[in-house]
């Protein structure tokens, strides 16, 4: 097994690895951890390193030698596990990472997004062990607007853990900052629950009424963000997806990687569709898309949809992507422009409404419905 500090990581340690070493030797605020390149069982070193960091559980990530291009983000596509703790799970946490870019869903992905990569999945990916920063508030910022490619920074935030934004379980709040006067306009999400570290591990709880109606940042908060975007998109030399959190006032970044997708074909929002106006959510994926509605609640219900439907769902993890490549749209009742839905619709070259609240009651199962997803509307029939 070979291990490498983080700050020492190179193109063989991944990009996700590697671009979290150029954060680190830049001085930006990065937790700390370290690489392991060939995943085994050697208990004893990774006992050594994992006594080096003081926080008292890891999140351990995958950093795919395909993961975080240009062209392909692999968002959520293969695995992370936050909270763990004890030697002998990071190293189960180690095994389960390496081996997910040979995931059926993975395989799935590549030859959709990024054709020209191995078709038949990487062995063993590099893994990042990393402290856990246990966030009072955590999300994503992109320095330039994924649905009109402009220089508007965006951010999503919500309370907790990361993982509610990037997962699209939660309407996050959404601030946007434009130049060149930096104008700041901030969109509450509703933010329904939380997830946090407890002694026992990871639980997801509601949020209080009063916590749901205020912003997670304040303008010292989005300035000090829009300022560690920038430096890293100076870094990079192009525009960045980063994830960060907060906890007792500080900002860390735990990803800075390329924004794919902004070349895409862009059209303006147009006039509102024919019919009634069934809902309105986050407009998360450029496009303008007819079809049947295709209403489903659960994994066992993927074999309903069909190649030209548009997907209605609560939410959406990476066991649903391969329902994108037959799906004409998306529609989410939670998440926000920043999940990893949104990013892989963008990629996938198909509309997506992200945060349409009661869009499963709101919208009838099989009547032909247009989503916009530049409009952030669905209209179509009521029944």
């Amino acid at each position: 097994m070979s291990i490498v500090r983080l700050i020492e990581a190179d193109a063989a340690c991944g990009r996700k690895a590697q671009a979290l070493a150029v954060l680190m030797r830049a001085g930006l605020p990065v937790p700390d951890g370290f690489v392991v390149t060939d995943p085994g069982t050697d208990r004893r070193r990774v006992s050594a390193h994992l006594s080096r960091l003081p926080a008292r559980a890891v999140a351990v990530r995958s950093s795919g030698l395909s993961e975080d291009s240009e062209r392909a983000s692999y968002a959520g596509q293969l695995e992370t596990v936050l909270g763990v703790r004890t030697v002998d799970d990071v190293l189960a946490a180690i095994r389960h990472c390496a081996a997910s870019a040979g995931t059926p869903r993975a395989r799935d992905y590549r030859t959709r997004v990024d054709p020209h990569g191995d078709p038949t999945g990487e062995a063993a990916d590099p893994v990042i062990v990393q402290e856990l920063v246990e966030a009072d508030h955590a999300g994503v910022l992109f320095t330039r607007d994924p649905r009109t490619g402009d220089d508007t920074i965006v951010i999503n935030a919500s309370w907790g853990l990361g993982e509610s934004v990037v997962a699209g379980t939660v309407v996050p709040d959404e601030v946007t900052v434009t130049p060149p006067a930096d104008t700041i306009r901030v969109t509450l999400g509703t933010k329904q629950t939380r997830v946090d570290l407890f002694d026992h591990g990871l639980v997801r709880m509601p949020v209080p009424t009063a916590d749901r109606a205020r912003g997670c940042l304040t303008v010292d908060g989005i300035g000090r963000l829009v300022a560690l975007g920038r430096r890293c998109e100076d870094l990079f030399g192009r525009p960045q997806d980063i994830e960060w959190a907060a906890r007792d006032g500080l900002i860390w970044l735990v990803q800075s990687r390329p924004i794919t997708a902004l070349d895409a074909p862009r059209t303006p929002p147009t006039e509102q569709g024919s019919g009634h106006l069934l809902v309105t959510g986050v407009p998360s994926s450029p496009g303008r898309a007819l079809g049947p509605a295709r209403l489903v609640r659960s994994v066992d219900e993927f074999r309903r949809v069909r190649r030209g439907d548009i997907l209605v769902c609560r939410t959406t993890d990476p066991a649903w992507t391969p329902l994108f490549r037959l799906a004409a749209g998306v529609v989410t009742e939670t998440g926000g422009v920043l999940s990893h839905a949104a990013i892989v619709a963008r990629e996938y070259r198909i509309p997506a409404v992200a945060g349409a609240r009661a869009a499963l009651t709101s919208i009838p199962d099989g009547t032909q419905i247009t989503i916009d997803g530049a409009r952030g509307t669905v209209t179509g029939r009521r029944s």
